[in-house]
């Protein structure tokens, strides 16, 4: 399966949620899609609902269904709330590090950037958008694409004070991943034990 590429709005409407960033026709058209979207529909089942959060959780972090298995395996063998440390293993993705840093508009474009070699992750160029960034690592733009459009355009005003987990330094263009986030401080409306529950059938 490839990654998603259609209509963005489509699937934020299937969600009743913004998941991709502002959305002027969610605002206008907050129902899902389809010609039967406005009408009222039949209850979901409960494996509906927990199968609804697992696609909500990879198409908010562009994560495919083999990637997403493979990192709630990994959380299910870790010690702590799996949930938790799924949603923590997710934030770690180097692409995620890379939007949420305000290197790029969405993540979609944090992954291009990463794959065309503009991100740097402790001086070393990394092309793998699916990196886990570990606490102490330094995330920079590469020197010849600091004057990148679309970096300097989504850096402009962007509070770099809004995640507590990172930090910025404005002057070498460079995040730190101080630590991993708590799940408090994850601000995606996921509800990460209807995915457990999914998985756990």
């Amino acid at each position: 399966m490839a990654r998603y590429t259609g209509p963005k709005s489509k699937i934020a409407r299937k969600f009743g949620e913004a998941i991709f960033g502002a959305d002027k026709v969610l605002s206008k058209k907050n129902y899902p899609p389809g010609q039967h979207g406005n009408s009222r529909r039949r209850k979901t089942s409960e494996y509906g609902i927990q199968l609804k959060e697992k696609q909500k959780a990879k198409y908010t972090y562009g994560v495919l269904e083999k990637q997403f298995r493979n990192l709630f395996t990994k959380a299910e063998k870790a010690k702590g709330i799996t949930g938790e440390i799924l949603l923590q293993l997710l934030e770690s993705r180097l692409d995620n590090v890379v939007f949420r840093l305000g290197i790029a508009p969405t993540r979609a474009a944090a992954r291009q950037l990463v794959n065309h070699r503009h991100i740097t992750v402790d001086g070393k160029v990394v092309d793998i958008p699916s990196f886990a960034v570990k606490p102490g690592q330094l995330i920079g733009v590469r020197e010849r694409s600091k004057s990148l459009e679309v970096v300097s355009n989504s850096l402009a005003g962007f509070n770099h004070s809004k995640y507590p987990w990172l930090e910025w330094d404005d002057t070498s263009k460079t995040g730190k991943f101080l630590h991993i986030p708590e799940r408090t401080d994850i601000p995606e409306n996921i509800k990460e034990q209807l995915i457990v529950e999914l998985y756990s059938k």
